[in-house]
């Protein structure tokens, strides 16, 4: 009952049922007849009278063994036993005056109730009586009534429900649709005027949205390209300065290129995450860690399970080239791990580095973020190599986490959906 769907259907049922059933139940109590106390009581009581009468003497008789309109026999009467209505009678004539053994029977399908009553040990008084309703609890057709209405209630407030939150289903479905791009899908402008209120409005959204981005990324472009002219000029004349300051003016030159590059890269994953086939991802991180190693990274595959992905093969490359340096040169060696959790690929990169306060975790896939800013002259990188490689894995449908180690250390666990057994 935690949804907006579920709340307002169960409210619906009820106030249904709540209101078809008080109008049930007054309807029946109105047009029912007489309650069977208003009819039994005053037989009962009839009966009394007759048998005392009877008992002493009092009443014409018309014949030996009759007395009126009934008659004496020293045995009860014939005839199937109606247990149900002489258990009524006897209860009513208990509440009446003393106990009065009863027995009820139909002589014949077509004959009314027979009551016989014994008045003393020799003598049973036989009186022909008319059927009277015994209470029967709740009738089986009102139950049925009941039973249909509740059915009935709740198709009508599950339709009615879903009338009403049709636009925030409408709003819930568009938000999973959304893209790594941050962009919405396109909805059709239909249907009920809430709908197409909806619908159009997330629809102008999507177009900003749309519009910032691509604003933003040529923004970025522009500038990386941009920056390349005159840092070229710089290092030109950066030749003709003297020894002492020329180093100095060629590495700010290279990390200013670095991040120019970087940035590039960047603006080209999120416009344009490449197309996406089945790969091998066993193979493909060990080319990546027999690569780094290659280049006397202290980097180590310790076990990768064969496992199929669909992914773009040279964009999860990339990514995985990006954290497994960033394993060798922040954390002093990566050690390299793939296996299959269920229905997922797991890659784990650990290092046996200084970790990463908690308090920053939230924000290492920020552009350009540094542990410690002090190491940017020492260690290579423009601080763009996580934001690049979260972009292409959530592109590929999968996540990166980066959590510290209990022995020290960092972690990071790419997460990626598979494709099926590897051959």
């Amino acid at each position: 009952m935690n949804t907006l769907r579920a709340r307002i259907t169960l409210l619906l049922v009820i106030a249904i049922i709540a209101v078809v059933g008080i109008a049930s139940f007054a309807a029946v109590s109105l047009l029912r007849g007489p309650s069977p106390e208003r009819t039994i009581d005053p037989l009962v009581r009839q009966v009394r009278l007759i048998a005392d009468l009877v008992e002493n003497g009092i009443g014409p008789v018309s014949a030996p063994g009759r007395v009126a309109d009934f008659e004496l026999h020293p045995i009860p009467g014939p005839g199937e036993p109606i247990e149900r209505f002489a258990d009524y009678l006897q209860d009513a004539m208990r509440k009446t005056g003393p106990d009065l053994p009863l027995r009820v029977t139909r002589p014949s399908p077509e004959s009314p109730p027979m009551l016989s009553v014994q008045i003393d040990p020799q003598r049973w008084l036989w009186l022909t009586i008319s059927d009277v309703p015994v209470p029967q609890g709740v009738p089986l057709a009102f139950a049925g009534w009941m039973v249909l209405l509740v059915l009935g209630a709740i198709g009508i407030a599950l339709v009615v429900a879903g009338k009403l939150i049709r636009p925030l289903a409408l709003l819930e479905s568009t938000i999973a649709r959304i893209g790594p791009d941050g962009i919405l899908p396109e909805l059709p402008e239909t249907g009920p005027a809430e709908m197409r209120t909806t619908a159009r409005t997330l629809n102008r959204l999507s177009a900003r949205l749309r519009a910032a981005m691509e604003s933003r990324m040529r923004l970025v472009a522009a500038a990386g390209h941009d920056l390349r002219t005159p840092m070229t000029r710089m290092r030109l004349r950066a030749e003709f300065l003297p020894e002492e300051d020329q180093a100095a003016w060629l590495k700010d030159l290279d990390e200013l290129d670095r991040i120019a590059d970087s940035a590039i890269r960047l603006v080209r994953e999120e416009v344009d995450g490449g197309d996406t086939e089945p790969l091998r991802l066993d193979r493909l991180v060990e080319t990546v860690c027999t690569e780094l190693a290659e280049q006397a990274l202290p980097v180590a595959l310790t076990r990768a399970e064969p496992l199929l992905i669909k992914a773009g093969p040279l964009a999860l490359k990339r990514a995985l080239r990006n954290l497994i340096i960033n394993a060798a040169t922040h954390g002093k060696g990566a050690e390299v791990t793939l296996a299959a959790v269920g229905g997922e690929a797991r890659i784990t990169i650990a290092d046996r580095g200084p970790g990463i306060p908690p308090a920053l975790l939230t924000q290492v896939f920020e552009p350009f973020f540094r542990v410690d800013f002090a190491r940017r002259q020492t260690v290579p990188g423009a601080g763009l190599g996580l934001a690049i490689a979260k972009e292409i894995i959530d592109r590929s449908g999968g996540r990166i986490v980066i959590e510290n180690r209990a022995e020290g250390g960092l972690v990071q666990t790419v997460i990626l959906p598979r494709g099926g057994a590897a051959g």
